[in-house]
């Protein structure tokens, strides 16, 4: 049998064995058979030293237009087995749209972040801005700008994070209250804002206390501002918060940057002002301090005192979720505990 018998033979046997084989390995094995260095064909072609230089060039030639036809085959099953590969892929990841969806759990702000946001809902419909401010704070802005100057006993009242002798965590939100005053133009307007934020106390933390809480206080500066004007709107944040029924009451109270200063008392939701185990059988609960901004707080401000007052009030988000849906434990707002957190699901 001359070489192109041999190469012809080897062709046809390859032929059908590409087309049986059923993976990119199998292909792989037959083409190294064929085409490598210790391959069919390339051991055909060592013979071709016996022959004649007349009989070489068309012996190799055949043997070119072989190897060609051989590739071509390889890679046209290769070409077939990834599309058979694929499609069987695609059936088996092939989705039933008829299938009923799998619910998709949607977050919900934190309970806190509710109440708050519903308290700047209010005060925005009523005109006021919302006013940021940092939390690591200036003592003269925290304290001093508050009718608190050095060594003032009232100090005592509020335990402070000092990081130095003048920079602390603020205690209150009540320093962007003393910023916004030094800054605002009153020819544009009266000054009605609110800051709601984080503040920080040296508590110990337990059921009712924590290091760190909420508060948004209130400010409005202008001509003309009474007591009045402070009892309706805290009126109107009881029955917004607590329900239309509540009533209000205020009690004679000491602040140092107040002056007349309350506790403002809400008539008990839960008892309706019989008595009961959340009012204490006293009917009535406390929810924020308020009063008359004091005369030297508007002059540390650069304000007239004589021409301008105004009223303030500070009440605490954490408390008044607390009272709202019976939580007796504060800890149980910074636990991240999905199965409490779910119970106060936010409505529209």
């Amino acid at each position: 049998m001359d070489l192109r018998e041999k190469l012809e033979e080897i062709k046809q046997k390859s032929l059908k064995n590409i087309q049986k084989a059923q993976d990119p390995n199998t292909i792989n094995d037959i083409r190294v058979e064929l085409l490598g260095k210790k391959g069919a064909i390339t051991e055909v072609l060592r013979g071709m030293r016996d022959l004649t230089p007349e009989e070489r060039p068309k012996v190799g030639s055949f043997a070119n237009s072989i190897r060609d036809e051989l590739n071509q085959a390889i890679s046209k099953r290769n070409e077939m087995l990834e599309i058979d590969r694929t499609a069987k892929k695609l059936e088996k990841e092939t989705i039933d749209v008829t299938l009923p969806g799998v619910p998709v759990n949607a977050g919900q702000p934190h309970i806190l972040m509710q109440v708050i946001d519903k308290i700047e809902k209010l005060f925005l419909g009523m005109g006021y801005e919302i006013v940021d401010g940092p939390e690591v704070e200036e003592d003269h802005y925290n304290f001093e700008m508050l009718n608190l100057p050095k060594d003032h006993p009232a100090r005592d009242m509020q335990d402070t994070f000092y990081i130095t002798q003048q920079i602390l965590m603020r205690t209150q939100t009540s320093p962007v209250q003393a910023r916004t005053m030094e800054v605002h133009d009153f020819s544009k307007g009266p000054l009605k804002m609110i800051s709601p934020g984080k503040v920080y106390r040296r508590d110990t933390d337990d059921a009712t206390h924590s290091h760190q809480f909420h508060q948004v206080e209130g400010l409005v500066i202008d001509k003309h501002i009474t007591m009045a004007d402070l009892k309706g709107t805290l009126e109107l944040v009881a029955k917004t918060l607590f329900g239309k029924e509540r009533e209000i009451r205020m009690r004679p109270s000491y602040f140092p940057f107040t002056e007349p200063s309350a506790e403002v008392d809400v008539s008990c939701f839960k008892c309706g002002g019989e008595g009961c185990a959340v009012c204490k059988q006293s009917g009535w609960i406390e929810v924020l301090g308020a009063g008359m901004v004091h005369p030297n707080v508007l002059k540390m401000a650069g304000i007239d005192a004589d021409i301008y007052g105004g009223f303030a009030f500070g009440l605490g988000p954490d408390r008044f979720a607390m009272l709202k849906y019976g939580v007796d434990d504060i800890r149980e707002f910074y636990l991240n505990d999905i199965r409490f957190l779910r119970q106060f699901s936010q409505k529209g």
